[in-house]
């Protein structure tokens, strides 16, 4: 059975940038939405305090779902265009372990 593949990704914004960068984030994650059924979750977030960090939470199907996510059109614009907003990031792989809202061992 095929497992839950997972991302944490942080973004430190440039000043001024944050409205820019959230217009960016939304278009793509329209087309996230209406095209990608193999995306369970694709969550954006602002940091309490921290006006320049956004965090994204992603779960996918599996693995192949993620590679499938990566060769999107509206994948591939997001990540040339967020140069521009984006001084640095972080990205931490996840795997499930257990958790509510899907299957991770097939209970």
């Amino acid at each position: 059975m095929p497992q839950p593949f997972g991302l944490a990704v942080r973004f430190f914004l440039r000043d001024g940038t944050e409205t820019a960068f959230d217009r960016l984030v939304e278009e793509t994650v329209e087309q996230i939405r209406a095209r990608e059924p193999g995306t369970l979750v694709y969550v954006t977030h602002t940091v309490t305090g921290r006006p320049n960090e956004r965090v994204f939470y992603e779960l996918y199907r599996d693995e192949a779902a993620f590679e499938e996510h990566e060769r999107q059109e509206h994948v591939l614009r997001f990540l040339e265009q967020r140069e521009q907003y984006v001084e640095r990031f972080e990205v931490d792989r996840l795997a499930a372990i257990t958790g509510k809202g899907y299957e991770v061992d097939g209970r």
